[in-house]
């Protein structure tokens, strides 16, 4: 079991951290500014799918994102047509994240909402999955119809990846607590079942707080370092996310 003081490390952090301040320099300001479900979905997958590298160009690339399906994704996903998507400009959307993948992904959108109501639907575990590994390929299965260069962009815990991205949608999709960061608006998802959206400065924070031994940041890694906060906190192990991102972003394990 881990000493009580990085327990209390941990839950301090996540306190300190999760609050509306974090969302004014994150990705996840992109769908708080929505308030229709389906809005929040397609703004946040978009903007999670972007998520790496400096964080400020990740927003202004978000945003673009938002512009261009006119600042109403889920009513430009119902409606656009063919000619709507030549009009993008030709330009990268986010670093190796092409318009031609942003393209690519709205015309999935448009396929699926046209059959279901939400993401979630997509996302929905079965009775014995007590985590994300088989759900995630279920839905890159249904997501990722047509071949496409966009595919490297879903990541597959199948490939051992741990899925940063698809994770930290899924945080902000179904984990709830009334802190006004993370929507909760998927209830048919138990938040218990979450995993941390494991990335270099995350799993390095882990590793120096002995939290996981393993030394890639893989689907492996992800699975040991939930053993670690369920245990801490068995219904809710993805507030550490704040923790151990708190952590990084302030240095004070360097």
């Amino acid at each position: 079991m881990l000493q009580q003081d990085i327990i209390d490390l941990l839950n301090e952090k996540a306190d300190f951290y999760n609050n509306t301040s974090f969302i004014e320099n994150d990705p996840i300001q992109i769908p708080h500014r929505f308030d229709n479900k389906q809005d929040i979905e397609i703004a946040g997958f978009l903007s999670a799918s972007i998520a790496w590298g400096n964080r400020k160009a990740i927003i202004k690339n978000a945003d673009l994102m938002m512009e261009l399906t006119e600042n109403s994704p889920y009513d430009f996903v119902l409606n656009f047509k063919n000619s709507d998507l030549e009009k993008f400009p030709d330009k990268a959307a986010h670093r190796t994240f092409h318009m031609e993948d942003f393209k690519y992904f709205l015309k999935q959108f448009q396929r699926i909402y046209r059959e279901h109501e939400s993401l979630e639907d997509l996302f929905l575990l079965k009775n014995d999955e007590t985590n994300f590994y088989h759900s995630i390929e279920r839905f890159r299965k249904e997501f990722l119809k047509e071949e496409h260069r966009a595919h490297k962009h879903v990541s597959s815990p199948y490939k051992n990846s741990a899925s940063k991205r698809i994770m930290m949608f899924l945080r902000w999709m179904v984990r709830e607590d009334n802190r006004g960061v993370d929507f909760g608006i998927w209830k048919n998802i138990d938040q218990a079942y979450l995993s941390i959206p494991l990335d270099v400065h995350t799993a390095n924070i882990s590793r120096k707080l002995n939290l996981v031994t393993r030394k890639q940041n893989d689907w492996k890694t992800l699975e040991e370092l939930d053993l670690v906060l369920r245990q801490l906190n068995a219904k809710d192990p993805a507030i550490y996310d704040y923790a151990l991102f708190g952590l990084g972003i302030s240095k004070e394990f360097e």
